[in-house]
């Protein structure tokens, strides 16, 4: 399967905004980055942290610029 380089920028900086990772830092290989290529790159993203239970990066962190709640 031949996977679009734009795409694959773009789904890693989906996965980078999400969960802090991204493809290489996952592991995928093809076959993997295959089963959601047909996706647009943020719903792959998504559902790629679905499928594999990833922990949201603003569950962990707060987002920047936020304060907390005191």
């Amino acid at each position: 399967m031949q996977i679009d380089s734009e795409w694959l920028a773009a789904f890693d900086e989906a996965l980078l905004a999400l969960f802090a990772i991204d493809h290489a830092d996952a592991g995928m290989d093809r076959e993997e980055l295959g089963w959601y290529c047909e996706m647009p790159a943020g719903e792959a993203a998504l559902a790629y942290g679905e499928d594999f239970d990833l922990c949201r990066r603003d569950r962990v962190w707060p987002v920047w610029g936020l304060r907390l709640a005191s």
